[in-house]
């Protein structure tokens, strides 16, 4: 085989595995970049309002979603928000662009299974029950969108994150009947089907 033929077969084999970091285990909740696309480069945090998990992040594919993959939840790990009975924390994602694009928008959908969008049987979802109570912030993205049917989804948008640049993004995950693994799917640049209310204005 020809050197640049060697070199062309090594990009290819071992590029997407030296992209990927070690899971981040932070108080028995394990978040992994194991599907690809982006890595996680650091965690920390204990889940609460005040001391939130912290997940420092870059993405670096420009068409596919990066799939977070969290593990661990289970009914001892209790409700980090206060309030509400379900189990729950407050998740803040520090996200990098190291796509050749901007991002005009931030999207993140949870899922049970990968494969599928969250019913709203399941109980996994972004504090739905905390009704107006529901947080959201962002240091790029002046608004949010949640939707709750048929998906599990929220939008950050009106802002813009360029190659290069960090956008930092508050989220709060809770689930009544908590699944030992399940999914964060986020997705960049995704169209909004409606005009949000003023009340979407970021905090």
């Amino acid at each position: 085989m020809s050197v640049p033929g060697l070199v062309a077969l090594l990009f290819g084999v071992l590029l997407p595995t030296a992209l990927r970091s070690e899971p981040v285990t932070l108080d028995g909740i394990t978040f992994s970049d194991e599907e690809g696309g982006f890595v996680i480069l650091e965690g920390r945090g204990r889940g609460t309002p005040a001391d939130p998990f912290v997940l420092v992040e870059e993405i670096f594919d420009d068409e596919r979603p990066a799939v977070l993959t969290i593990r661990g939840m289970r009914a001892a790990f209790g409700n980090r928000l206060g309030g509400a009975p379900e189990i729950g924390f407050v998740l803040v994602k520090v996200v990098r662009n190291r796509t050749g694009r901007p991002w005009s928008s931030f999207e993140m959908e949870l899922r049970e299974l990968k494969s599928r969008p969250s019913p709203f049987e399941d109980g996994l979802s972004f504090a739905q029950a905390a009704g107006a109570g529901r947080v959201y912030r962002s240091d790029r993205f002046a608004a949010a969108w949640q939707t709750d049917e048929p998906i599990d989804a929220v939008t950050f948008y009106d802002g813009l994150v360029r190659p290069g640049e960090t956008v930092t993004m508050e989220i709060r995950v809770t689930d009544y009947s908590p699944n030992w693994q399940f999914y964060l799917l986020q997705r960049r640049q995704v169209p909004l089907a409606m005009r949000p209310p003023p009340s979407s204005r970021l905090r």
